[in-house]
């Protein structure tokens, strides 16, 4: 019977060093899935055309694994149909106006745009949507930058808000990365500095601020860019891929050149929407009522009508969603 219970034990004994050596191997083996922060360094002819700049991943707090997705250059290729299946549409409010009241691109602003203590107003009342006042727009600016922004003079510094001029703000709709609804205000540095900030704004405090730089100097840059870093203004989280909130309010940003007299932005199941041209920018927003997969389609023309820009031919815009 000492015999018995010797080679149970012995094939315990075997048994536990076995369990063991599995769990070592799973140690190696299971690891967190990558962020995608990979993908903005791998922007290949986006980044030598373009060279956008994130500021800094401290300032990402705004969706920031999503955001770092949106950065792909764009593919090759023509704009193919949307093939995500229609929703049935939506009454939303308009979008913003044209160029009306905006300065068409090129007129240089002083480094400060703002007046004492605030940023500079958009050009054209459109671009401040569903209700949002200036007042209110100025304010979570101001917040997003005071918790938000680096110490003075360090990467992370985004400046005052009187250094900026608001040029959209819209509802923000929450996702699976970022829950809960509030308010996007996007404010611009002048276009030759062509600092973005993307504050976000939930129950009046501020919940994350993004920012980016298009820099316009480089030689080969078009008469109209975006920079594919603005992304969280048109999307939601890739993890809710055709499965959006709908309606879902749209923004985008970019810059013009002086030469661009209108722009104009059509997304989803929505006809073209002209944007607002403000001070070497443009700003559109929009209402969404389908699920989508490709982006939204920029065309610029200059002042004969004449199309100058289009992003189906841009080969550093991404034409199609993560």
């Amino acid at each position: 019977m000492n015999g018995a219970g010797k080679q149970v034990n012995q094939g315990d004994f075997g048994f536990e060093e076995r369990m063991r050596e599995l769990l070592a191997e799973d140690a190696y083996t299971i690891r967190p899935s990558s962020a995608p922060y990979p993908a903005i360094r791998r922007r290949g002819l986006a980044e030598r055309r373009r060279r956008v700049a994130l500021t800094g991943a401290a300032l990402m707090t705004l969706a920031a694994v999503p955001v770092g997705a949106y950065a792909v250059a764009g593919g090759n290729g023509g704009r193919g149909a949307d093939t995500a299946a229609p929703k049935p549409s939506v009454s939303a409010p308009h979008s913003p106006a044209g160029s009306t009241g905006g300065s068409t691109g090129g007129s240089p602003s002083a480094t400060s745009t703002g007046t004492a203590g605030g940023p500079a107003q958009p050009a054209t009342d459109g671009q401040l949507l569903d209700g949002i006042t200036f007042a209110q727009a100025a304010d979570g600016l101001k917040k997003c930058l005071a918790a938000e922004g680096g110490p003075p003079g360090s990467a992370a510094d985004l400046g005052e808000a009187e250094d900026y001029r608001i040029i959209l703000a819209i509802k923000s709709t929450g996702d699976s990365n970022a829950p809960g609804d509030g308010i996007y205000v996007t404010a611009v540095k002048e276009r030759s500095a062509g600092r973005w900030v993307v504050c976000s704004i939930k129950d009046g405090v501020a919940s994350g601020i993004s920012a980016g730089t298009i820099d316009t100097g480089v030689p080969g840059t078009g008469p109209v860019v975006v920079d594919g870093n603005g992304g969280q203004l048109y999307q939601q989280s890739f993890m809710d891929k055709g499965r959006w909130k709908l309606p879902f309010r749209w923004g985008m940003i970019g810059t013009v050149e002086a030469s661009v007299a209108k722009v104009t932005v059509s997304y989803g199941d929505g006809g073209p929407v002209t944007a607002a041209l403000d001070h070497g920018w443009f700003a559109a927003a929009g209402m969404l009522n389908q699920q989508v997969t490709l982006a939204p389609h920029i065309k610029g023309y200059d002042g004969s009508g004449k199309l100058v820009y289009d992003s189906d031919e841009d080969e550093t815009y991404q034409r199609t969603l993560p």
